[in-house]
């Protein structure tokens, strides 16, 4: 299922993370420290739709509660870690489309059968999982910027309010956006988008494409069960 033509519910502006489930935080990182992100990824060779990172040295410091990144999710989320990071890099080259969907699954070090938890699947070499739903509605999703993504480069594309309606069934999509509505998440260079994790989003292809970069963080804050643990970054 493609995405749909890019309706405006709402302006992205005035969208808040409590009631729509998405909220902006305009230049959230300034000048010299997105410049230090850059290169940290720098050594990062994504070629793909996106592609999982861990271990990448030097992006720790990013990501955890005192750092840049993780300042802004330890506000709505006390004791936030980052548990999974994801690096998009979209050109005219990769130019590609995402239909819409929930995220449903997270990585995990080490497959340990616990009620509740599963299909198992890998993606990029990395284990993942689907937990129950209440967990993944007790998560945030960070995208960080690092270039401008204008209404013709492909923003996320989401459906306020649709992390509210717990695990929506493929079928049942389609209703879902049309009850929602859609919202082009709009950003320039440094600026935060933060998400409920389990929020239906989409992406078109590109109209006019650029290099539209973006490092999703996933944060959670509590331990796993059963002995799993949270593969991390």
């Amino acid at each position: 299922m493609n995405p749909a033509p890019a309706q405006t519910a709402a302006s992205c502006e005035i969208l808040r993370l409590e009631a729509d489930g998405a909220q902006r935080f305009d230049r959230a990182l300034a000048s010299p420290v997105l410049d230090s992100l850059l290169q940290t990824l720098a050594t990062q060779d994504v070629g793909r739709a996106g592609d999982r990172l861990f271990g990448v040295e030097g992006l720790d410091r990013f990501l955890v509660a005192s750092g840049p990144i993780g300042a802004l999710a330890a506000v709505r989320m006390p004791d936030a870690r980052p548990v999974r990071a994801i690096l998009f890099d979209k050109s005219a080259a990769t130019n590609w489309s995402l239909a819409w969907h929930q995220d449903r699954v997270v990585a995990v070090r080490e497959r340990i059968e616990v009620e509740g938890f599963g299909p198992w699947s890998r993606k990029h070499g990395a284990l993942h999982v689907g937990p129950p739903y209440a967990l993944l509605s007790r998560m945030l999703t960070l995208r960080i910027h690092l270039d401008p993504v204008p209404a013709a480069n492909a923003p996320l594309l989401i459906a306020p309010g649709s992390h509210r309606l717990g695990r929506i069934a493929e079928a049942d999509i389609p209703a879902a956006v049309a009850r929602c509505g859609i919202v082009a998440c709009l950003a320039q260079a440094g600026d935060v988008w933060m998400y409920a994790t389990p929020i239906l989003h989409a992406s078109e292809r590109a109209t006019a494409p650029a290099r539209r970069r973006v490092l999703q963080v996933d944060y959670a804050a509590e331990a796993l069960p059963g002995g799993l643990d949270w593969l991390g970054v």
